[in-house]
């Protein structure tokens, strides 16, 4: 088999993981589908914010809109604000919280609340510059690029070496230098992972190059390919989990942040 071909699955089997943890996680916006003088529309209701008032639009309407939201996790009641017009548009604010601080909110439009199930969680944070967000995006997706680039020579029994210390490179870098930065930029601390915090996307990144420090030390093991291939089908694993997931948050008691 052709070495293209490889890289053809390898960029599909990424994109298909990215695609997957990218719609699952908790800052993606929720879809609803909401009806509007008779006709049904979707909405993309946020569920991340930065440091301003988030607004909520949903469209030309002339009927009665109403925006509920409170302070999450407490037991506050729930604030309700009436939609306004704006030129032409109806739309209402959400308040702009702490860096780590949600907030709960629904909607209800003649009567019937949106979304139905339970209310939306969003996050405020701080605006990550796109010069160290974005090559920490792409190195990343290069890292599980190259990951599975390499397990799948591993499979076929080609060479690997050198596209296992390209794999963690990659990963090194974009998750222990690019990584801290985006995290200090977006919420103060520079790690809040293990052992100082329950940050999710800061410890299964930990975990995963672990494994591939594991595979770089038992490069000269006979066995060296299954645990290369564990090491990667590991990272697909846990990077398939929604990133931001316990995440940092702001504590409305102590009135500081969480990591």
């Amino acid at each position: 088999m052709k070495k293209s071909v490889y890289w053809i699955l390898a960029i599909v089997i990424t994109l298909a993981l990215s695609v997957y943890q990218r719609m699952t996680g908790p800052t993606h916006p929720k879809s609803v589908t909401v009806e509007l003088n008779g006709e049904q529309h979707k909405l993309k209701l946020p569920r991340s914010g930065v440091q301003q008032d988030e607004v909520i639009t949903i469209g030309e309407y002339g009927g009665t809109g109403v925006l509920h939201y409170r302070r999450y996790p407490t037991a506050d009641e729930y604030t309700s604000m009436d939609f306004s017009s704006k030129d032409g548009v109806w739309q209402a604010a959400l308040p702009v919280q702490p860096v780590g601080g949600k907030l709960q909110y629904y909607l209800t439009i003649d009567g019937k609340d949106y979304p139905a199930d339970e209310p939306i969680v969003i996050r405020f944070r701080n605006d990550v510059p796109a010069g160290i967000l974005v090559p920490h995006i792409l190195l990343m997706f290069a890292s599980m690029l190259f990951a599975v680039y390499t397990l799948l020579l591993v499979v076929t029994r080609k060479q690997y070496c050198s596209w296992l210390w390209i794999t963690v490179g990659t990963l090194f870098v974009g998750g222990f230098i690019l990584g801290p930065m985006v995290q200090h930029a977006a919420f103060g601390p520079w790690w809040a992972g293990f052992p100082y915090g329950t940050d999710l996307t800061d410890n299964k990144t930990l975990l995963s190059f672990l494994f591939f420090v594991a595979a770089i030390a038992t490069l000269k093991w006979k066995y060296n390919k299954w645990v290369v291939g564990l090491a990667v089908l590991f990272m697909i694993a846990i990077f398939s989990i929604p990133h931001s997931a316990y995440g940092s948050e702001y504590d409305y008691e102590t009135q500081q942040l969480k990591k």
